[in-house]
């Protein structure tokens, strides 16, 4: 049994269980409980309902029927792709399948059984087979009108329910198909305010106004005298059960509401970045959710640490061996990687950026895997053309960088790996950038991988002791360097002395 058949199955049984309920259960025990029938009156009148009910069932499959039929289509086709169209119109009438059924009840179904039943009932009162007053034929309006509200109230949430394995199936169709969502596009809307209102409203006050129409039929046929009096106390009461009521619906539903909202204010923080455990605070079913909530939060900090790690271990690995490929640079992008902490610290970055700038200092010479060899690791003076070979790491670098599909979050590495040797005077390289133009990380790498390479050995030289470094960065201030950042490497280095010693 395919899914399609399923649901018309449930369909079906929950229309008869809504069916026995509300129409033979409380219509035809208010009909002949509250009616002084003689026995053939009674024949009379359960002819009138059966002949009713038949035509009621006949009009309501006919439209039945028509609301089916674009879900029928996606279900009998069975050769070929199904057009997308066919199944976009089978999803949006399995949507509003609830609503039609309420359409359903108070229109075939309600007239189906009204309009035979007076025409029947018109014909036996005429004929003497019945003797009942014209005026009981409207108060078997409003009764039918209450019971058919009742069944469509029970069809709605019945067929509601029904319809999930449906839609759950024709969304799995399209994504599979055509890779496309449906419930993107949905505009329907049925908001838990309404609904609760109104099944909440009308549960209250279906009792009441149904006693009150029994009422007026027993009180009609006793003594019409006491009708006045009795609609003055009825009609008090049906309007301190509405308000109250009305007040007991507003608070169920503020109770469901405040924690769905708060839920979906969590849930967008989650979105916006802010991950967050809440307070559990509630003791019903909701208790569950926000435990819920939390699992998943703790999961995906859980998951951010690991990557986080995974992605720290990644940029260190890729600096380390770009640095074994020169024995004499062993370190370099880790040391610059510190230094450049160092001033930013100094600058009192966030800690976002400080990551970020860790990332792009450990991969600021990761070009230089795009060197040959005979060039990068050459002991003597390298000529014009083999330095301009050199000067090209920074723009390899970004590129190679770039291929990786950075997310959004990595891309302000870029920037230091590519334009870390540019000058505030512009005489740098790659794109020979003045003074502010040069971003931010490759003014301050500048300066941390200026001081390393100073002070570190060389095959062709000793590295220089650092009050000499220093005294160069000094001077360079304003015209290779960015002074600032000179003098927070500067300051950072008197004040963390003992912790960055020299190499060599």
């Amino acid at each position: 049994m395919n899914i399609f058949q399923q649901f018309q199955r449930t369909i079906i049984k929950n229309y008869l269980f809504g069916s026995i309920i509300a129409v033979f259960g409380v219509g035809s025990v208010f009909i002949f409980q509250t009616l002084s029938l003689k026995e053939s009156e009674f024949f009379a009148m359960g002819g009138i309902l059966s002949l009713s009910i038949l035509t009621m069932f006949g009009f309501e499959f006919l439209v039945y029927q028509k609301h089916i039929r674009p879900i029928k289509l996606v279900y009998q086709k069975q050769d070929g792709t199904i057009e997308l169209n066919l199944l976009l119109t089978a999803y949006q009438q399995a949507e509003r399948f609830p609503l039609l059924t309420v359409k359903r009840i108070m229109l075939p179904h309600f007239l189906g059984l009204a309009l035979p039943s007076t025409l029947l009932t018109v014909f036996f009162i005429r004929t003497d087979s019945l003797s009942l007053p014209y005026s009981y034929i409207l108060y078997a309006w409003c009764g039918a009108f209450l019971v058919a509200i009742l069944h469509a109230l029970i069809e709605f949430f019945l067929t509601f329910k029904a319809c999930h394995r449906l839609q759950e199936d024709l969304i799995r169709r399209m994504i599979e198909t055509y890779g496309m969502d449906p419930t993107t596009q949905s505009a329907l809307f049925i908001s838990l305010k309404r609904k609760i209102l109104a099944a909440s409203l009308f549960l209250a006050l279906f009792p009441i106004l149904l006693f009150s129409l029994a009422s007026q039929i027993r009180l009609s046929i006793e003594d019409s005298t006491l009708l006045v009096d009795y609609w003055k106390w009825a009609g008090i009461l049906i309007l301190i059960i509405t308000l109250l009521a009305f007040f007991g619906a507003v608070l169920i539903f503020k109770s469901i509401e405040e924690p769905v909202k708060e839920l979906v204010a969590h849930f967008e923080k989650v979105e916006a970045g802010n991950v967050a455990t809440v307070t559990n605070t509630y003791t019903d079913e909701f208790s569950h959710l926000f435990s819920g909530f939390n699992h998943m939060v703790e999961a995906i900090n859980l998951r951010d640490r690991k990557n986080q790690q995974l992605l720290d271990q990644f940029f260190a690995v890729v600096a380390g061996t770009l640095d074994a490929r020169d024995p004499y640079t062993a370190g370099h992008s880790k040391r610059v990687a510190e230094y450049s902490i160092l001033i930013a610290k100094q600058c009192k970055w966030s800690v976002q950026e400080i990551d970020l700038l860790n990332k792009s200092a450990l991969l600021h010479d990761i070009g230089k895997i795009g060197i040959r060899d005979d060039v990068l690791l050459k002991e003597g003076k390298l000529t014009d053309e083999e330095f301009d070979q050199i000067k090209r790491h920074p723009v390899i670098g970004e590129e190679i960088v770039k291929g990786v599909q950075l997310t959004e979050e990595l891309l302000p590495i870029l920037p230091g790996i590519k334009h870390h040797h540019e000058r505030m005077d512009g005489l740098g390289y790659p794109d020979r950038l003045i003074g502010m133009e040069i971003p931010i990380f490759g003014r301050l790498i500048a300066v941390a991988d200026a001081f390393d390479a100073m002070t570190s050995d060389r095959p062709y030289r000793k590295g220089m002791p650092y009050e000499k470094a220093f005294s160069i960065l000094k001077e360079g201030k304003g015209t290779q360097w960015d002074e600032q950042f000179v003098d927070a490497f500067l300051k950072g280095m008197v004040a963390d002395s003992g912790s960055i010693k020299q190499t060599g």
